[in-house]
């Protein structure tokens, strides 16, 4: 078994690299569509974001209007608050998601795509938490909040995808409005979710993989086939007990 962190900056091309793995054989599951699921109405995400932000961020049809949502996170200032409500709980499902992998296949990589793997660590610090000590079993250990900090023990690898600034945000742009439409509002937008995460250069000095998308989708998919085949190589010697670390 392994466990994978698949992660980049936004429009860096991480859904594209997902795709390939898991034609490729990989388990994958994606923490953006976790999070939607978990912001439904009958989720407890769902109730608190409701509470602490007001019924202001609400859809006529009683769901979260995602857009105003993000709006008042990132233009009032309280992103902070909206990830400590949202993180805690996808990172739990992710652990179970992971656990009910390995019960099934032994052999597998799970891999968690993730724009914000090395933000979560940055963030939790920021607010203080203490690296945790794991005990118990891995159900429990997820809902800790103190394992936030502690991300590196979820991951046995970490796959950082890279990209120039201005390639991500045209990708982003082309992504939201293809037809060209309020282009410029988008990717002023781009640029001020970027600004808030951590640069490349930094997340790819502490990736264990680093994979270049300049935006050659032969090269691309060279390079994942090549992951592909380091991956489920380390996979195989977990298998063995030898230890990756």
């Amino acid at each position: 078994m392994l466990r994978v962190g698949l992660t980049g900056g936004l429009g860096s091309g991480k859904s594209t690299v997902a795709g390939y793995l898991r034609k490729l054989g990989a388990q994958v599951i994606e923490a953006d569509a976790l999070g939607r699921a978990l912001m439904e109405p009958g989720q407890t995400v769902y109730a608190e974001i409701v509470r602490v932000f007001g019924p202001e961020v609400l859809g006529t049809d009683g769901r979260l209007n995602r857009g105003r949502l993000a709006e008042v996170a990132f233009k009032g200032e309280r992103l902070e608050e909206l990830n400590a409500i949202v993180h805690p709980a996808v990172i739990a499902t992710q652990q179970r998601w992971m656990d009910e992998v390995f019960a099934r296949d032994a052999a597998a990589v799970a891999v968690i795509e993730s724009a914000l793997i090395f933000e979560v660590e940055r963030d939790a610090r920021a607010r203080g938490e203490k690296e945790s000590v794991l005990t118990g079993a891995p159900s429990d250990r997820s809902s800790s909040l103190g394992l936030l900090a502690d991300w590196r023990r979820r991951f046995d690898r970490v796959v950082v995808i890279t990209a120039p600034e201005e390639v991500k945000i045209a990708r982003y742009a082309a992504r939201i409005c293809p037809k060209g439409e309020g282009r410029r509002a988008v990717e002023a937008d781009a640029r001020l979710r970027l600004a808030r995460q951590i640069p490349d250069a930094e997340k790819a000095a502490r990736a264990d993989y680093v994979i270049e998308n300049k935006g050659d989708e032969a090269l691309l998919r060279a390079q994942v086939e090549v992951l592909w085949e380091r991956l489920k190589t380390e996979s195989n010697k977990f298998l063995r007990s030898e230890s990756l670390k």
